[in-house]
C-alpha cells in the first residue's frame, strides 16, 4: 500500500492537478462571493459585519483541518519512516499558518462591533492563537534545522504534540464560558444558522480549500523535485 505513496507517483498526480484546481476555485469564489456578499442576508443584530463569517469561519475550519492532517502525516512519518509523509505535511504547514492568520484577523475585526474590543482572552480565541504558534514553531523548525534525522523527529513531535490543542479548540465553548457562542452547526443536531446564510458559508469554505489545495499541491511538487535525489 505504501507503494502508492512513492515520491514519483504522487508527483505524476500532483503535476497535473493544480490547473484544474484552479478552474473550479475561481467558479466557486466567484459564486461564493456573489452569495456572501449580494444574496445573503444581513443580520438583525450585526447587520453587514455578519458577512465577515463568510471569510472568518472557512478560514478557521480549514486551519484546524490542516493542522490535524499535519499531525496525521507526522504520526505515518514516524511509524512507517516514509519521508513523503513529513514532505506533504510540511507542504500544508505556510497555507494552514495563513488560514491561521486570517482567522484570528478576521476574528478580531469581526469581533470589535460585536462585542465591543478587538481582542479577548477568550478560550477559542487563544486556543486559536496557541495553534498559530504551533504553525510557526513547526515552519521554523524546518528553516533552522539542518540535521535531517533529528529535523524529521522534531517536526513530527510538533505535529503530534499539536493534535491536542484540536479538541480544545473544538470544545472550547462547552468547557469554559466564553465571547463565543456554541457551535452553530452539529452533526448531532440541526443547524441554527439559516440556509440563506449557510449556502454561501459552505461555498466559500469549498473556495478556500480549493486554492489552499492549489497552493500545497504545487509546494509538494516544488519538494519532491528538490529532494527526488535525497528520497
Amino acid at each position: 500500500m505504501l507503494k502508492n505513496f512513492e515520491p514519483n507517483k504522487i508527483f505524476s498526480i500532483t503535476s497535473k492537478a493544480p490547473k484544474y484546481v484552479l478552474f473550479f476555485f475561481i467558479i466557486t469564489i466567484s459564486v461564493g462571493l456573489i452569495e456572501a456578499l449580494i444574496l445573503s442576508p444581513e443580520d438583525y443584530k450585526q447587520s453587514h459585519s455578519v458577512r465577515i463569517m463568510y471569510v472568518h469561519v472557512p478560514s478557521a475550519w480549514i486551519s484546524i483541518g490542516i493542522f490535524f492532517l499535519i499531525g496525521i502525516l507526522s504520526i505515518g512519518s514516524v511509524i512507517f519512516k516514509n519521508k513523503i509523509f513529513s514532505i506533504i505535511a510540511k507542504s500544508l504547514a505556510p497555507s494552514g499558518l495563513v488560514f491561521n492568520i486570517i482567522a484570528l484577523v478576521t476574528g478580531s475585526i469581526w469581533g470589535k462591533p460585536t462585542w465591543g474590543t478587538w481582542w479577548a482572552w477568550d478560550s477559542r480565541i487563544t486556543s486559536m492563537l496557541i495553534l498559530c504558534l504551533f504553525y510557526i514553531l513547526y515552519i521554523l523548525s524546518w528553516r533552522i534545522i539542518d540535521d535531517k534525522n533529528k529535523l524529521n523527529k522534531i517536526t513530527s513531535l510538533i505535529g503530534i504534540l499539536g493534535l491536542i490543542n484540536i479538541p480544545i479548540i473544538k470544545f472550547s465553548v462547552d468547557w469554559w464560558n466564553t465571547l463565543h457562542q456554541p457551535a452553530s452547526i452539529s452533526k448531532l443536531s440541526k443547524p441554527s444558522i439559516d440556509p440563506s446564510m449557510m449556502t454561501p458559508l459552505i461555498i466559500m469554505t469549498l473556495a478556500l480549500i480549493l486554492i489552499g489545495l492549489s497552493i500545497a499541491i504545487l509546494r509538494i511538487n516544488t519538494e519532491i523535485s528538490n529532494r527526488k535525489n535525497s528520497l
